[in-house]
């Protein structure tokens, strides 16, 4: 069966699945009794670590010892906690894997613990002492940013009992997450709709939107009314999930002597909060463009009220595009040729050799994403031929080039982007391949799709995901000072945001004050602004590759792509020639989305 052919994009179960549109997960075990061995020996690496304990000022040598040993461990958790991750995802349903996630945590949470005393201990060496160091060891020099990294957070390490303990607390941590992914992922089954012809359309996480994309109102109203149904039965549940996150992260700040939650996660990145709340208040002062977005969708799709089932619906009548997967390929890998033959042969890598798992099956997690596996990234994707596939497989594609760079150009200790960077790369991507779809039609109609798709992306992406960001923050906020997160309290916060920034055109409907239960992302912290942040640097990125050719192409591949964390994001990003501590690459994002509808409103005139 092949794709070009392939009309089933969900299948009834994981052995289903033709082998071909599946992940080489047997490129890390050939078996689960590898893992399972993997397994055992992991479990003697603790103790291993604390020999090192009270050592590591004892000379340069040892200290090296001990950073090598650690990279070790880093190389071989990476390809054990992949393999029980990526088969946890392929069925969420299978405990068996989901056991083996378990475990896997557990073995990251006996590790964090046998490693708390590394820290406290590399904080007390002398810095005249540290510098011999590395003058008798030039090897150690490839630790320089990490150990500075540390001595830069000295406020922040605690003893190396208390380190241990917070350590030990990891796998409570990580409970909300957890248990918001089972709930959303494996227990939540949503009602079919029926459309006007009396066809039943199944309603799941990976085709809502494509739902809410459909020309019949009445389907996408039913499949919202669907979706939030389930999500108010569990609307309680949903609360005390994000409250627990909340907590645990107000816990973990208060520990570490952080004023704040949000001070705690971005310190994580070197990145300032003036970030995070610049974000908020560029967008704050730019919402008349989104007003302006939301009276043109109204007109153009001619209702006398706009619902918020109507966002994702086409603004285009009469067009529809389906996009087949080996479509999508070919179209991204010409519009990523601006980067270089280099950059589209390891496209064709990712594709002929099993990276991406491609289609849904029951069980299979939802949404999309990429994981930078050392032995080389793995991809998931539900796709379902729509052009919002095609560009989820662009983004997607752009991480896991991003992570094979970084792991090949850079020593491990300095390979892993930090999140705030890891938004750019995919999102460049989807920049690029829009400009080319739009640059080789000539079809009046088809440009306005794109357009119209093109203005989606800054609906659901600048604005969205920063509205997101903000009702992160002020649920944060409400658990730094004492008061109750419960779905009373999310409802009436996201509602307002809501209607902050989608304005009076607009009928807020009830069912989407309960949208913050469905988000997975506010169990990440404080992950999400970066997809708003991310954004506004790949738009100037891809700005400046299409103006500039090679030299920006140069800059792009070697001083971002190639970088990893060598250094802080900010200045990372400097190097390729965007300066993200300004306000100046968001104004210039929203400029272009205000160009955007200046020309949406021609062709549809």
């Amino acid at each position: 069966m092949s794709d070009a052919s392939c009309n089933v994009s969900v299948f009834e179960r994981r052995k289903d699945v033709p082998k071909e549109y599946t992940w080489a997960t047997e490129d890390l075990y050939a078996s689960d009794d590898e893992w399972k061995s993997e397994l055992d020996r992991l479990k003697e690496l603790p103790a291993r670590l604390e020999a090192f304990q009270g050592t590591l000022s004892k000379s340069a040598e040892q200290l090296l010892k001990f950073l090598q040993f650690q990279d070790e461990i880093s190389v071989t958790l990476d390809r054990f906690a992949n393999y029980s991750m990526r088969k946890a995802d392929e069925d969420t349903k299978n405990t068996v894997y989901q056991g083996f996630k378990d475990q896997t945590n557990g073995i990251y949470v006996a590790i964090s613990s046998a490693l708390a005393f590394a820290e406290p201990e590399i904080l007390a060496i002398e810095d005249s002492t540290l510098e011999g160091f590395f003058a008798d060891k030039p090897e150690l020099n490839v630790y320089r940013r990490y150990i500075n990294d540390i001595r830069r957070k000295r406020a922040h390490i605690l003893t190396n009992a208390e380190e241990k303990i917070l350590a030990a607390a990891g796998d409570l941590a990580q409970a909300p997450d957890d248990i918001f992914g089972l709930l959303n992922d494996a227990d939540m089954t949503f009602d079919s709709v029926t459309d006007i012809e009396g066809n039943r359309h199944a309603v799941t996480h990976a085709n809502f939107i494509k739902l809410q994309q459909n020309s019949d109102r009445s389907v996408r109203k039913a499949a919202m009314e669907s979706l939030y149904k389930t999500y108010k039965n569990h609307k309680n549940t949903s609360a005390a999930l994000l409250s627990a996150q909340m907590k645990q992260l107000k816990f973990f700040a208060s520990m570490r002597k952080y004023d704040s939650a949000l001070s705690a996660a971005l310190d994580a990145a070197n990145v300032d909060t003036a970030v995070y709340y610049n974000l908020i208040e560029t967008v704050h002062e730019n919402m008349e463009s989104m007003y302006r977005y939301v009276r043109l969708r109204k007109k153009l799709l001619r209702v006398d009220e706009l619902h918020m089932y109507d966002l994702y619906a086409p603004m285009v009548p009469n067009f529809e595009k389906t996009v087949t997967y080996d479509e999508a390929k070919l179209n991204i890998k010409n519009a990523l040729s601006v980067l270089g033959g280099d950059y589209v042969a390891l496209l064709d890598e990712g594709f002929n050799n099993r990276w991406i798992d491609i289609y849904e099956n029951d069980g299979k997690r939802s949404g999309a994403y990429s994981s930078g596996a050392r032995v080389h990234p793995y991809v998931l994707l539900n796709y379902n031929n729509t052009l919002d596939s095609e560009f989820t497989l662009a983004h997607e594609m752009g991480h896991a080039i991003h992570s094979y760079l970084s792991n090949k150009n850079q020593p491990v200790i300095d390979s892993d982007y930090v999140i705030f960077v890891a938004e750019v790369a995919s999102t460049c991507n989807e920049a690029l391949l829009m400009q080319h779809l739009l640059k080789n039609t000539a079809d009046k109609k088809e440009r306005a799709y794109l357009i119209n798709y093109f203005l989606e992306q800054f609906r659901t992406t600048l604005y969205r995901q920063t509205m997101f960001a903000e009702f992160e923050l002020k649920m944060s906020e409400l658990v730094q000072k004492g008061e109750s997160v419960n779905s009373k309290t999310a409802c009436e916060v996201y509602y307002n945001l809501l209607k902050l920034y989608f304005g009076d055109n607009i009928v807020i409907d009830s069912q989407l004050k309960l949208e913050w239960a469905r988000i997975p992302h506010f169990y990440y912290n404080f992950y999400v602004y970066q997809y708003a942040t991310g954004f506004s640097a790949a738009i100037a990125l891809s700005q400046k590759i299409l103006k500039e050719g090679e030299p920006a192409v140069k800059a792009y591949k070697e001083k971002f792509l190639s970088a990893g964390c060598s250094k802080d994001p900010v200045s990372i990003l400097k190097d390729a020639g965007v300066d993200m501590s300004t306000k100046a690459p968001i104004e210039e994002a929203l400029k272009l989305f205000d160009g955007l509808i200046d020309e949406m409103e021609e062709l549809m005139k």
